[in-house]
C-alpha cells in the first residue's frame, strides 16, 4: 500500500475537538500523563495473567493527541513516576524505571509516538485499521521491554519473551481491540457533529 492512499491531515482528535494553543497543548500531555497513572491501577483478571489499563491508556493518548503531545505525555507519567506513585501497582522511583520492567515504561514514550503519527494519517478512524495500528502500538512496548528485561534480569531471548511476551498477548490484543472501538465511536461522533452543523 503507498503512502499516497493514506490522506495525511495532521489532525487528530483533540485538533477537532480543541483549539491549538500552548496551554491545551500543555492540559492535554498532563491529561494523558493522568489518564495513564489511573488506568495502570485497573487490574482485571485474564488468562493468563491479569492485564492492567496502562498500555490502553498510552494507546488512546497517542492516538488522540498525535506522535508529539502523545509522546511528551508519556515522557511526562515516565518522569513523574520517579516520584509520584503511579506506576502500576502504585509503584515508583529510580528502581522501578531501572528495573525490570521499566523498559516498559520507556516503550510507552515511543508507543504513544508511532500511534500518533499513525493518527495523523488518519489510520485509526477504521476499525480494522485501526486495530492493526494499535496491536503496532502495542508491540512497541515489548520491542523495549522485553530487551530490557532480559538484560536486567539475566535472561535468554526464549526465557525473556516467554517471561515478558508471551502471558501478555491476549490482553495486548483485548486492549487494542478497546482503543480501536473508542477512536471509532470517537470519530463517528465528530462526522455526526458535523453533518448536523
Amino acid at each position: 500500500m503507498s503512502t499516497a492512499a493514506l490522506p495525511i491531515s495532521g489532525a487528530v482528535l483533540a485538533d477537532r475537538l480543541l483549539p491549538r494553543r500552548l496551554a491545551v497543548d500543555a492540559a492535554l500531555v498532563v491529561g494523558g500523563a493522568a489518564l495513564t497513572a489511573v488506568l495502570a491501577q485497573v487490574e482485571i483478571p485474564l488468562w493468563p495473567v491479569p492485564i492492567t489499563g496502562q498500555t490502553l491508556a498510552v494507546l488512546l493518548t497517542g492516538a488522540t493527541l498525535g506522535a508529539t503531545r502523545g509522546a511528551a505525555s508519556m515522557l511526562l507519567y515516565a518522569v513523574a513516576g520517579l516520584v509520584l506513585p503511579i506506576y502500576s501497582d502504585h509503584a515508583s522511583g529510580f528502581a522501578v524505571l531501572l528495573g525490570p520492567t521499566g523498559g516498559y515504561i520507556v516503550g510507552f514514550i515511543l508507543a504513544a509516538a508511532f500511534t500518533g503519527w499513525l493518527a495523523q494519517r488518519q489510520v485509526e478512524r477504521r476499525l480494522v485499521r485501526g486495530l492493526l495500528a494499535f496491536v503496532a502500538g502495542s508491540v512497541v512496548v515489548f520491542i523495549v521491554g522485553v530487551p530490557w528485561l532480559a538484560v536486567v534480569l539475566h535472561l535468554s531471548a526464549p526465557e525473556a519473551i516467554a517471561a515478558g511476551f508471551t502471558p501478555f498477548i491476549v490482553g495486548g490484543i483485548v486492549k487494542a481491540a478497546i482503543a480501536a472501538g473508542v477512536l471509532r465511536g470517537a470519530w463517528a461522533l465528530v462526522a455526526r457533529a458535523d453533518r448536523t452543523h
